[in-house]
């Protein structure tokens, strides 16, 4: 990991934990972290095969959950976001494709790129701490490998993922904020709607990121990304 970095306007990378409205430029910096080198880099398509199994691939994204808020939707909040700028991650879990992981805090690296977790860890999420701690109000961005050089990684099925499926994120003041899934969709690398993934929301959602689509071993990279858009339903004490 490497130390916050002046973003590409010169400006110093916000503070930790704070929950900024993104900028056009920002939001652009890290989409292109994403599609160029943030999880495709160590894939274990690098040493092996064409036949190598893939992740779960969305057929189309899923629908919305009905009756409930959404990026797309506009609905209203169902629970009021926290603020507590000095709080941080430290466990997400989603029952129903069996991730229990542990954070770590992303940065900027020194090219105002975002940096990736450790790309041989199976059992790790990050979380761009220089945006929104997730409950609070905002798009808290929350990373994960689908695979390593190994075996595959703790986002391996997040593309599986059903609207309603409940997300935890433990947090270090106590606090568990629970999410609700409102789709889990694919998207190609030269397409990416990075306005509706990190634009400013009105109310605390969620996004889960990680890498899909087919394998392109030229140029070794997926060639498309998964984001699960979810919005925030429950506050509880840890």
């Amino acid at each position: 990991m490497g130390k916050h970095a002046p973003a590409p306007d010169g400006s110093t990378a916000p503070p930790t934990g704070t929950a900024p409205a993104m900028s056009r430029q920002r939001r652009r910096v890290l989409y292109g972290a994403l599609g160029a080198c943030l999880l495709g880099l160590f894939m274990i398509h690098q040493s092996l095969d064409d036949a190598t199994a893939l992740p779960p691939q969305p057929a189309a994204a899923h629908a919305p959950l009905a009756g409930l808020p959404s990026p797309s939707t506009g609905g209203k909040p169902a629970v009021h976001a926290l603020v507590t700028p000095d709080a941080h991650p430290v466990r997400l879990t989603i029952p129903s494709i069996g991730v229990n992981a542990p954070f770590t805090s992303l940065d900027l690296g020194a090219d105002g790129a975002l940096n990736a977790p450790p790309p041989d860890d199976t059992n790790l999420v990050g979380w761009y701490r220089g945006g929104t701690v997730p409950g609070n109000r905002g798009p808290a961005l929350v990373l994960g490998h689908v695979d390593t050089k190994t075996s595959p990684a703790v986002f391996w099925n997040l593309s599986a993922l059903p609207a309603g499926s409940k997300v935890d994120i433990a947090r270090d003041d106590g606090v568990t904020a629970e999410f609700t899934v409102d789709s889990a969709e694919a998207f190609a690398k030269n397409k990416f709607p990075d306005d509706r993934v990190y634009g400013a929301t009105p109310d605390a959602q969620l996004r889960l990121i990680t890498c899909g689509g087919t394998y392109d071993h030229k140029k070794n990279d997926y060639t498309a990304n998964v984001v699960v858009f979810a919005h925030l339903t429950a506050l509880r004490a840890s």
